[in-house]
């Protein structure tokens, strides 16, 4: 239950978002701008850095989603799921293993970074801006991560409610919905 009261039918980052939306506001764009915005990562890969350092974190709910919203955009499920296993046996780009070991390296200390690191991301393509963006991202999931367990949010069991918000992370991103989310009222998915 969550320590604070919060939507029900809003489990997750979703009822902390519209509980203080005032600060919600600027997180969304960054997060928008990180994930959907330009860039030569592509949207599902942006959402393995997320779900690699969700998972490291041992958010539920952040890894359920993220991992859901990887495997929506890829159009399957495995390459999510093994990344969280191993991310050296994954079906992932030597840039994207080398980019998704500097993130794990983030999610437990920025100081965990090393010239080795990023050495091995340069060697194979990543620009600065990719390795510039992979920390941000990892940064921030480390915050949502504290943000949604920090608050004990609902975390759904449903695996549909997770497929449901991959699809609709991948539809509007990361932006509020125009019309707010009380249509989800009618769901019984997040319980």
């Amino acid at each position: 239950m969550p320590y604070i009261p919060l939507p029900e039918h809003l489990p997750g980052i979703t009822g902390l978002l519209e509980y203080r939306q005032d600060t919600a506001a600027p997180i969304r764009e960054l997060t928008q701008i990180l994930l959907r915005g330009p860039s030569t990562l592509t949207e599902a890969e942006r959402e393995l850095i997320a779900t690699v350092v969700s998972n490291r974190n041992e958010c539920r709910f952040c890894t359920a989603a993220h991992t859901a919203a990887a495997s929506v955009l890829m159009g399957e499920a495995d390459t999510a799921s093994q990344v969280k296993r191993d991310i050296e046996a994954a079906p992932v780009s030597e840039k994207m293993k080398a980019l998704l070991t500097i993130a794990a390296q983030v999610q437990v200390n920025g100081k965990n970074v090393t010239e080795a690191s990023i050495k091995r991301a340069r060697e194979n393509g990543a620009t600065d801006l990719e390795i510039h963006d992979t920390v941000l991202i990892a940064a921030l999931f480390c915050l949502y991560n504290r943000y949604v367990d920090g608050l004990a949010t609902v975390t759904p069991d449903n695996p549909d409610f997770y497929i449901a918000l991959g699809g609709r992370l991948k539809q509007h991103g990361y932006n509020r919905l125009k019309q707010g989310y009380d249509h989800l009222k009618q769901s019984t998915l997040h319980k």
